[in-house]
């Protein structure tokens, strides 16, 4: 049983680590212009057969094409080239880390604490738990430079939580430990708002307390829409700003650096 466990476990870290790897492929030649604006992709089948993957993984691929607002479909032709304008990846948006390093930033990060709980009740409801399930709750302060800008409350499912308990407290990137361990993110969620700063926010980010600071609350889901986190990061004022790109075809979101 533990064989056909770790076998599982193998096989869907490698199908993961392939269709991500098709689609960064894919998203090189789109922003080539190999494809050209408002071409046509070929069928799944041609393309299957172009890169020498199975269906799925050019599904797959393609999907994460489109959650980063490169291709979409069209009711009636294949999935569309929408532009080769350079977005922010799914990645980016989903890993502090990610994006400070395209930005060309250096960042970082410190653990203030991390524990397991159990969930509350609003947790159960938002990451589908039942009574008496735990979680892995995780504060962390975030940085640019060295400098302070973010502080990061996660909190995972213990059946992810788990691969992140016991990584080092200066540890950058947890996207990328869960990456490595077969936990695929496909979609996520985010709410944008502003929120007095607490005692805990202060402390961390040297503001005063009850200074508005910008909110992002989001949530990931894997292929199958099974929630992975829910976390909710504060910034300080005039560090970053959001913009949101709307068309019939697509809606992307994109961070950007502020001005303090």
């Amino acid at each position: 049983m533990v064989d056909d466990a770790s076998e599982r476990g193998g096989r869907v870290k490698a199908e993961g680590a392939q269709y991500r790897k098709l689609a960064a492929n894919m998203r090189r030649e789109i922003e080539a212009g190999e494809f050209g604006n408002n071409g046509r992709l070929p069928s799944e089948e041609t393309l299957a057969e172009q890169y020498g993957v199975s269906r799925g993984t050019v599904r797959n691929a393609l999907a994460l094409l489109r959650a980063n607002g490169l291709v979409t479909s069209r009711r009636g032709t294949r999935r569309v080239v929408l532009g080769t304008a350079r977005t922010q990846s799914f990645q980016e948006l989903l890993s502090f880390t990610a994006w400070a390093r395209a930005q060309g930033e250096e960042p970082g990060a410190r653990t203030m604490h991390s524990r397991v709980r159990p969930a509350t009740v609003a947790e159960r409801e938002v990451l589908q738990l039942d009574a008496g399930d735990e979680v892995t709750e995780i504060l962390r302060l975030r940085l640019l430079g060295r400098v302070p800008m973010m502080l990061e409350r996660t909190v995972y499912p213990s059946r992810v939580g788990a691969a992140i308990e016991r990584l080092a407290a200066d540890s950058l990137s947890h996207t990328e430990v869960l990456d490595a361990s077969g936990v695929v993110f496909a979609d996520s969620e985010h709410t944008i708002d502003v929120v007095a700063a607490d005692q805990t926010d202060a402390q961390a980010l040297g503001c005063i307390e009850g200074t508005g600071l910008l909110r992002e609350i989001r949530r990931a889901t894997d292929p199958a829409g099974v929630p992975l986190l829910w976390s909710e990061d504060r910034f300080l004022p005039g560090t970053v700003s959001f913009a949101v790109h709307n068309s019939a075809s697509v809606s992307s979101l994109a961070r950007r650096r502020g001005i303090r």
